[in-house]
């Protein structure tokens, strides 16, 4: 019994922490309707900055107060002003993908000013400890404890009992009513940042000092992001269902740590790392449906224009030649030190599908996937372990398995939308990558991947495997735009307009959804395998959660609607990753800003784009629509969605 109580007493105090982090992101969704992925990579930079001062003598009362009532408010102003304010309404993707974006300018910029691990600890605020019902426990946790149900009943109280909680939850609901009362919609919704950039900074300063081991860059950042899954079982607005949500979680961790980790063999400690992202999925299938809008998006772009077979399979050739030649000249060069330039070659036809993948994912349907490094991770380990590494039936498996992953994934997910099934994928992704990459069966430090043979042919050669890359970089182009060209495609592209239309006329939007996911997860799949025959050993770290949120970063940047972005977004990412590594985070969140004024991405702005011709027709503006005028006329008789222009 009194380790029960031990336990029950550990697991409250770590979910105060997570309650901590998960109550600033309902402060800032509620404020803004804005779900703060970089959240965590906030408490981050708040927990090097407190090092930073503590480590040059300045007392730690007093580095907690600078950094906690000062830095983070100045931080949370800085970022509603420069990122945020364009943002308010608007409840697309684009909120998500500048969120992501500052989450790699941070990170980023941490790498760049305090590199990767520290290699030093943080001392506990307070000394002492006590015992309650026989159990010690620390001065440190009590503040954590405290601090928590604190700042759980300050919100509370806030919110539904003075006029400023109300205006703050007003400017997400109604900023137009809000303004006529009197309140300012933009001085409401920069509060509200301010709010959650001190709440997570606080976060961030109290788990690094539960730290037993250096401080880490992305482990901190990660460690705030476990705070997700309490603030989903909060549905983003309730902050005492938060702060429940977050002991809840906190007791499952220690509990499951304790009871069924030493049972669990090499598996335990993976699975307790992954548990929080595990804990946030089973939420969001939890979630009741997401009810479907119905109108569609207000647009003013022409959707980029589809190119025919013909011109596909022209392009598709011209391609295929200019790689081997560039194969053949440039190979041999040595670019970033270590790095030939014939391997940034091989990455970025491996990372070129990935980019399709996404292409078809949210530039057609839509979705925001988080989650394709994960199936390029379970694609390099088929590949290296079916019939001894390199076999064609490991590239087989690995597109088949991927697949069904996938539809096994979106199955229980196809419900949620926008936000939510972005939430989804990266709860698998972090789940993969913390507790099941790492084990040694798996990844682990590196898995060996032999190179394909194939009955009287033989990619034992470089060169031999980047045309098998490339290859296979052109046959996945194809596939892609004669998915859009079809039937499907068209539905897609309606799916994504007006779900509530696409209902209406008796389509199977879960069908739709469940195909899609499936076939990006298998092109991301056989990405994995191919990069892995590539670079003959595979590890953990290829498949890094924060690079494929950086690398889908850089797919939108260049353009999601479009196979050339996809290829440009691939070429660049492998270049900057063997060229400067650092620099990768802050060019993909440096990027951003385009996404504001060219949500086509770098493709799509109007000067490049007059370099492109366009079918007759293509070039009118749309205003407020739904599916049938974006992408077609819907014929109820016959279930079809015919294109029109």
């Amino acid at each position: 019994m009194s380790q029960f109580l031990e336990f029950t007493v550990l697991g409250l105090i770590l979910g105060s922490v997570y309650a901590i982090s998960a109550t600033g992101l309902v402060v800032t969704y509620t404020t803004s309707g804005v779900f703060n992925f970089a959240h965590g990579a906030v408490g981050m930079i708040a927990a090097y900055g407190y090092w930073e001062l503590v480590t040059h003598h300045v007392p730690a009362a007093l580095a907690m107060v600078l950094i906690i009532l000062v830095g983070a408010p100045l931080l949370g102003v800085i970022i509603e002003w420069l990122l945020m304010r364009r943002l308010l309404g608007d409840t697309g993707e684009r909120p998500i993908m500048v969120t992501l974006g500052l989450l790699s300018i941070l990170i980023g910029m941490a790498l760049v000013v305090f590199g990767e691990n520290r290699g030093d600890t943080l001392n506990p605020l307070v000394g002492g400890t006590f015992r309650i019902l026989g159990v010690g426990v620390t001065s440190q946790d009590l503040v954590i404890a405290g601090a928590a149900a604190a700042i759980a009943v300050a919100l509370r109280v806030l919110f539904h009992s003075f006029r400023l909680g109300v205006a703050l939850r007003a400017v997400v609901d109604d900023p137009e009513l809000l303004a006529t009362s009197g309140a300012s919609p933009v001085a409401m919704s920069r509060t509200g940042w301010v709010l959650g950039s001190v709440l997570a900074a606080l976060a961030g300063v109290l788990l690094a000092q539960q730290q037993q081991t250096s401080l880490d860059t992305y482990t901190l950042a990660l460690l705030v992001v476990s705070g997700f899954a309490a603030a989903v079982f909060g549905r983003l607005r309730s902050v005492p269902l938060t702060y429940a949500g977050g002991l809840v979680l906190g007791l499952a961790v220690i509990y499951f740590g304790s009871y069924a980790q030493p049972h669990l063999g090499s598996w335990g400690p993976d699975l307790s790392a992954a548990l929080p992202m595990i804990f946030l999925f089973g939420v969001l299938i939890a979630l009741p449906s997401v009810r479907l809008r119905a109108v569609g998006k207000l647009t003013t772009l022409r959707p980029p224009r589809v190119a025919s077979g013909w011109e596909s399979l022209v392009a598709a050739a011209a391609f295929f030649l200019v790689a081997v030649a560039c194969s053949l000249t440039l190979s041999g060069t040595v670019v970033g030190g270590n790095s030939s330039f014939g391997v940034v070659l091989d990455h970025t036809m491996a990372y070129g599908i990935v980019g399709l993948s996404l292409v078809l994912l949210i530039g057609y349907a839509g979705q925001v996937s988080l989650c394709q490094f994960a199936f390029m991770g379970i694609g390099a380990f088929l590949m290296g372990k079916v019939a001894g590494g390199g076999s064609l039936l490991g590239l087989l498996l690995a597109v088949v398995v991927c697949a069904a992953i996938g539809a096994l994934i979106a199955l229980p997910t196809v419900r949620l939308r926008g936000l939510y099934f972005a939430l989804a994928t990266f709860a698998f992704a972090d789940a993969a990558y913390t507790g099941i990459f790492p084990d040694t069966r798996v990844l682990g430090q590196g898995l060996n991947v032999g190179q394909i043979v194939l009955p009287g042919l033989s990619f034992g050669g470089n060169r031999a495997v980047f045309l098998l890359l490339a290859g296979a970089f052109v046959l996945s182009a194809l596939l892609v735009l004669a998915i859009r060209r079809s039937l499907f495609g068209r539905r897609l592209v309606a799916l994504q307009d007006s779900p509530a239309a696409y209902a209406t006329v008796g389509l199977n939007a879960a069908f739709t959804k469940v195909a899609v996911f499936a076939i990006a997860a298998g092109l991301a799949g056989l990405a994995g395998a191919l990069y892995g025959t590539a670079a003959g050993i595979v590890g953990t770290s290829d498949f890094d959660i924060f690079t494929g949120v950086i690398f889908v970063l850089f797919v939108v940047v260049w353009g999601v609607r479009t196979v050339s972005g996809a290829f440009l977004a691939a070429l660049s990412f492998a270049v900057l990753t063997h060229v400067w590594t650092n620099g990768v985070g802050l060019f993909a969140g440096a990027g951003i800003v385009l996404i504001g004024w060219a949500p086509n991405g770098i493709i799509g702005m109007t000067w490049l784009s007059r370099l492109v011709p366009h079918r007759p027709g293509a070039g009118r503006r749309a205003s407020t629509h739904d599916a049938a005028s974006l992408v077609g006329v819907v014929d109820t008789r016959e279930g079809d969605i015919r294109a029109a222009g």
